[in-house]
């Protein structure tokens, strides 16, 4: 017999998470995108460490959620996967459009654009296809999108935004082989301007190093 995948366009609704409040006192906005199997309000606490009355943080929720573990207790949550990736990119970065306009932040505060891991690839996409003017962009212990190239970023690159690419020493996910191509990529794709940390440590984010991108 045979089949057809059909699509249809429907409403949907998504929450996302915030922390501390956005006021008269804050300088700094963040929009952090967490890595594959969060849930952004848990994802938050790495940042509970940031003066709550400069900095607003704000946690988008990857959309689809599944069990961790087999378990069938604790909920984690994927950005996309392989399966349907072209419409689901669509879907997540029309969801962050939306998270940002909802927020409707001041525009004398700095805006920073933080990924982790899984979160990095998107935060890319966002940044680039909506052409997204941040003063920091973030990248943290994740890979750049095989399908950007250099020119998706040429108009952040005309600016005075910040690009900072940080990665733990002894990552479990990032091989020796890897690391060699991802610098290579992150030279090539930002021409120079990013900056790299390394620490000492894992697949992990120090909170310690939070206070440097603000």
């Amino acid at each position: 017999m045979a089949t057809t995948e059909k699509h249809v366009s429907y409403t949907n609704t998504n929450s996302y998470a915030t922390m501390n409040e956005l006021g008269s006192k804050t300088k700094n906005v963040w929009i952090v995108l967490h890595g594959l199997g969060y849930l952004s309000r848990f994802f938050l606490k790495h940042f509970n460490a940031l003066n709550p009355e400069e900095n607003y943080i704000v946690a988008p929720q990857a959309p689809s959620k599944y069990y961790l573990n087999n378990e069938f207790r604790h909920v984690g949550a994927s950005w996309l996967t392989k399966e349907n990736t072209e419409q689901e990119k669509v879907n997540v970065l029309n969801y962050l459009d939306a998270v940002f306009a909802s927020e409707n932040f001041p525009s004398d505060c700095k805006l920073i654009v933080f990924g982790f891991s899984q979160g990095v690839s998107i935060a890319c996409r966002w940044v680039a296809h909506r052409e997204l003017i941040c003063q920091h962009l973030v990248l943290y212990a994740g890979g750049i999108p095989h399908e950007l190239v250099a020119t998706d970023f040429d108009f952040l690159l005309n600016t005075e935004a910040k690009i900072t690419t940080i990665v733990g020493d002894r990552d479990e996910f990032l091989t020796p082989e890897i690391m060699v191509g991802q610098t290579k990529r992150i030279a090539e794709i930002f021409r120079g301007k990013a900056e790299t940390i390394l620490f000492e440590g894992g697949h992990e984010i120090k909170k310690e190093l939070l206070h440097t991108f603000t």
